[in-house]
């Protein structure tokens, strides 16, 4: 019996068919072993498609597709870290000047929250100044990024795999916005998916490969279970049955 794949709650149909022709592609091309979201060894990231290519003799190879629908969604998880830190840092230069200048010409910000003056706070929202608050959404934007927006770069940086690919449709594939060693797969007019551009390779150990096909085959039993309404409870009372000691959950 085949498992059909669950979606997540809030996921959008155009997601969850990128994921359907990411395994699909994945599998064509020997990955014979997929899940979809799968937790990556080595970091906090999950990925929409996780597979494995066996290889005789040898560890296999490793793969993680990522689905993307909007531009938008593209650029959230694909922030540079060293560009955006040194566009931070520019930001807040900015931010520290107008708010010297502001103090000096508007000293009825002062909030008189403090026993000291010198320590006292400025409102500076009080006036809506435009170029302050420009610069403080953009400063705020960057902390944004830097603090949520680093999956592609992280997942590659923790070798969490071999091989990354985007999974895109073909109206939102620009080259510019791909993130440096992604490949790239085009969902084309027939329903397929084309490679427009091939992935880097990235090396890493025997045992970051095992881990990663472990969690490639747990999340695999999860979505059979699911399909299969197969509780947790279920699992717990049939061990106890069989007097076997359940491990962990992953």
């Amino acid at each position: 019996m085949d498992a059909s794949i669950v979606p997540r709650r809030g996921e959008t149909e155009t997601h969850l068919r990128l994921k359907r022709l990411a395994l699909i592609w994945a599998q064509a091309n020997g990955y014979s072993l997929c899940a979809a979201e799968v937790s990556l060894p080595q970091s906090r990231y999950r990925a929409d498609v996780a597979a494995y290519q066996p290889q005789s003799g040898q560890a296999g190879v490793t793969a993680i597709f990522e689905c993307k629908q909007a531009l938008a969604d593209l650029r959230r998880d694909n922030c540079c870290s060293e560009a955006t830190h040194e566009r931070l840092r520019s930001v807040s230069r900015r931010r520290e000047v107008l708010e010297k200048h502001l103090r000096i010409h508007y000293p009825t910000l002062r909030t008189g929250d403090s026993l000291f003056p010198e320590y006292d706070s400025h409102d500076f929202s009080a006036i809506g100044h435009h170029s302050y608050s420009r610069v403080l959404r953009e400063f705020t934007a960057l902390q944004n990024r830097l603090n949520g927006g680093r999956k592609f770069e992280c997942v590659v940086r923790y070798h969490c795999a071999n091989l990354f690919f985007l999974v895109l449709p073909d109206e939102l594939f620009c080259d510019w916005e791909i993130p440096l060693g992604w490949g790239v797969l085009v969902e084309e007019k027939n329903g397929s998916l084309a490679l427009a551009r091939k992935p880097a390779w990235h090396d890493n150990g025997a045992e970051t490969r095992l881990r990663f096909l472990q969690r490639i085959a747990s999340a695999g039993t999860r979505q059979f279970n699911r399909a299969l309404g197969i509780t947790r409870k279920e699992i717990v009372s049939a061990a106890k049955l069989a007097g076997v000691a359940l491990p962990g959950r992953d």
